[in-house]
């Protein structure tokens, strides 16, 4: 890049004709050298993101700095495109599908009619007791299509490569089918091979001019074809979750006038406050808020949650989730590209469409992996000749350099790991926001954990209590009136414990400001409060009541009083308690060989109660702090040179998300610390930050298990082809072979499993 500013725009859009990692490579290379442009090229995905700056350069100026280079490209239609094309939409969109559904299908009819050629000259060229007379010229004639218009993707690659003085791996490719195809026409139509009652002679020492070369220029062309039909298909597999993802919206919505009056509507005319009708079994069409009806949400497509969350007026909904039991009421409160759903597949595409650091590398050796190639070719011809050795087999040995050395593997290496992890982490709910996260979830050796919403529920509950048993219902029933966080969680505990039915209704609410509240439940004068209430109105706690309050209180928990008649009679223990699985994921923690660190503004004894409840030692705990101090926190960590993952989910937490070395945001949190984390846990669940860090470590270890193999395969190939080891038939299979051997390879992290749904272990 040089110099994008900050306000800089960005547009992505769809790059056409390439082929292999060095197209790739050579495209990013030509943006880059515009000024304002900072640009990234994804051969997997073949895209581009571009950030540029408008006052110095236009969208149409980068479709031109493409074509110049020799490549197509398509801007979405929204940039003034003159292809109008919606290439920009999120990959596996409407846009982008019938096109990559379209390109396996025709590859595999271009593949059948090559094979169908290719095989009988394989047959006859291989088995000598098969070669009738003039057999050669039907040869001939059966591999010249396939040599032509069968190999013409890679011909005419090369040849467009050419004309603006590059190479790439259809180079290499085209090379070395139009070297072994020349060749047998030059044998066939001024040596000996065109002779009546010619035999294919397999020995090193045979007569140069008797030498056929066509099973290499047919079969050669298949196996190719075949890695790129497969490589095309793994592809498409790969991006299959992102598609599904993009799919899942809703396409109507029953839009409620003010009168109640129904209409159905495309998602698209929604606007943020309308009222639209959801209907057991139906999506919601869009973010919004119940404004009446309770029900069962299913958000597992979304969120990764296997259990579906009840939900009741004035809880949000997610659109696209599943309304799996009664009606709801919902207003919508974001649409568009604004909702939780296109935010999701937006930070997939971006994640997708980004390159790891360890990417670099390879793209690095694949800009100049082909000329080296050409010339090592070259080389090895003369060598072969010089030595005295027969010019087929100095022949040979330098087609298979050329074929062998094609740098597929190479370039498929990181992007399709990338396209499956993180498909398969959109799945999970969590969203990996740029491959550059990868390395640091490697590197992280602590983990510091807000407390409230992020180890705990984040929202009051009643943990225990001592009184008679008609004490909750009347607490509950005062309370029913009161929008108190701790005087709801009181009336909902009552609800539960009477099976969900309506407390008795209270008569003569009184709040009592900083203190608590009064009312008259049935003929019950009752008060709810602080304990010190109770020692201006009545008598003080009872010895048994004043004990428990005392233990509630040294346990870090709020203690309410309850009582009627001048007395009190029952004490409530309330607390924000940590979520059922948030044990199990600290645990989970310490098995990656991470510490956690618990850090909260509340006070030490609560903090203190929740760190021993979910297994963080007492040592490990950081106690009332403001947002500030967390920043400060990290930094001292980050200073003794730790390095830090954050996780928190308020705006309090998106000064030490940033700061951080990997900042995870639960995605039940703020905005402001998504925005400002590096990965998201959409469902909310502690669990969620393990299975991100499992997630990002496996796709970082799978991208540099194939990087590996792929340099592997071209340094253990390349000297057994240069030494005659290796056919070009040979060569052909090998090339294609480790191409899909790191396609596959990728495509395991299809299998990776929750945490809820797999053992863990320290290897992870």
């Amino acid at each position: 890049m040089t110099g994008t500013t900050a306000d800089a725009d960005r547009v992505e859009f769809a790059v056409t004709g390439m082929t292999c990692a060095a197209c790739a490579a050579r495209v990013e290379k030509k943006l880059n050298r515009i000024d304002g442009v900072d640009a990234t090229v994804n051969y997997a995905t073949e895209r581009a993101q571009v950030r540029y700056d408008p006052g110095r350069v236009s969208p149409a100026d980068l479709v031109a700095a493409v074509e110049a280079t020799g490549y197509g490209a398509r801007l979405p239609a929204a940039t003034g495109s003159p292809a109008g094309s919606a290439a920009g939409s999120p990959a596996g969109s409407d846009a982008d599908g019938p096109a990559a559904d379209a390109q396996p299908t025709a590859q595999l009819r271009h593949l059948t009619i090559a094979a169908l050629l290719a095989a009988p000259v394989m047959v006859l060229s291989m088995m000598p007791a098969l070669q009738f007379r003039n057999w050669q010229w039907l040869a001939f004639t059966l591999t010249a299509p396939v040599a032509t218009w069968g190999a013409w993707p890679f011909h005419r690659a090369a040849l467009r490569n050419l004309r603006h003085g590059a190479a790439t791996m259809d180079t290499l490719i085209s090379i070395g089918v139009a070297a072994a195809f020349g060749w047998s026409v030059w044998a066939l139509f001024f040596g000996t091979a065109g002779e009546a009652g010619m035999k294919m002679a397999h020995d090193a020492g045979s007569d140069a001019s008797g030498q056929l070369y066509l099973e290499v220029a047919s079969m050669v062309v298949v196996f190719l074809l075949v890695g790129r039909y497969l490589e095309a298909r793994a592809k498409r597999r790969a991006g299959q979750a992102l598609r599904a993802l993009a799919e899942l919206g809703a396409k109507e919505a029953t839009l409620l006038d003010e009168a109640g009056n129904r209409s159905v509507v495309p998602i698209e005319r929604l606007v943020p406050g309308d009222r639209f009708l959801v209907r057991p079994g139906e999506r919601i069409a869009t973010d919004g808020v119940v404004e009446s009806g309770t029900s069962a949400v299913d958000r597992s497509l979304v969120t990764g949650e296997s259990v579906p969350v009840e939900v009741a007026p004035g809880d949000e909904v997610i659109g696209a989730t599943v309304n799996a039991g009664g009606q709801l009421v919902v207003r919508a409160t974001r649409v568009g590209s604004e909702t939780a759903l296109a935010q999701l597949t937006q930070l997939v595409v971006d994640a997708q469409s980004g390159k790891a650091p360890v990417q670099r590398l390879a793209d690095r050796v694949a800009a100049v992996f082909v000329p080296f190639v050409v010339l090592g070719a070259l080389a090895t011809l003369a060598i072969w000749l010089l030595i005295g050795e027969a010019a087929s087999s100095a022949f040979s040995a330098s087609v298979a350099v050329l074929i062998i050395a094609c740098p597929c593997a190479l370039g498929l290496a990181t992007p399709t790991a990338l396209l499956v992890g993180t498909g398969r982490g959109a799945q999970l709910g969590v969203l990996i926001k740029g491959p550059a996260v990868l390395e640091s979830t490697r590197r992280v050796d602590t983990v510091v954990l807000d407390k409230t919403g992020t180890v705990t529920e984040g929202r009051m509950t009643l943990v225990d209590w001592r009184g008679p048993a008609e004490a909750l219902q009347l607490a509950g029933a005062v309370e029913s009136a009161s929008e108190h966080p701790i005087g709801r969680c009181l009336y909902e505990a009552a609800l539960v414990a009477d099976s969900g039915t309506a407390v008795v209704e209270v008569r003569d609410f009184h709040s009592l400001p900083g203190l608590g509240a009064s009312g008259t439940v049935g003929e019950v004068d009752v008060i709810v409060g602080r304990p010190e209430l109770f020692a201006v109105e009545g008598e003080g706690l009872p010895e048994e009541l004043a004990s428990f309050a005392a233990e509630a209180h040294a346990a870090g928990r709020t203690v309410v009083v309850a009582g009627w008649g001048g007395s009190a009679r029952a004490v409530f223990a309330v607390a924000d308690a940590p979520r059922p699985t948030s044990a199990a994921a600290v645990a989970a923690l310490v098995d990656l060989r991470l510490r956690p660190l618990l850090v909260t503004g509340d006070n030490e004894a609560t903090a203190r109660e929740v760190a021993r409840q979910v297994g963080i030692a007492a040592g490990d705990v950081v106690a009332g702090v403001l947002p500030a101090d967390k920043v400060d926190v990290v930094r001292r960590l980050q200073q003794e040179g730790h390095v830090v993952a954050m996780v928190g989910d308020g705006v309090n937490d998106a000064p030490a998300l940033a700061q951080a070395d990997l900042g995870i945001a639960m995605g039940a949190g703020t905005d402001v610390a998504i925005e400002a984390s590096d990965l998201t846990v959409v469902r909310g669940d502690l669990t969620g930050v393990v299975d991100a860090i499992r997630l990002s470590r496996r796709t970082l270890a799978t991208i540099k298990g194939n990087l590996f193999w792929a340099f592997a395969y071209n340094v253990a190939a390349l000297p057994l082809a240069a030494l005659g080891l290796a056919s070009p038939l040979l060569a052909g299979a090998a090339m294609a072979g480790s191409s899909l051997f790191v396609v596959g390879n990728s495509l395991r992290l299809r299998r990776f499993r929750s945490v809820a749904g797999a053992g863990i272990g320290p290897d992870i």
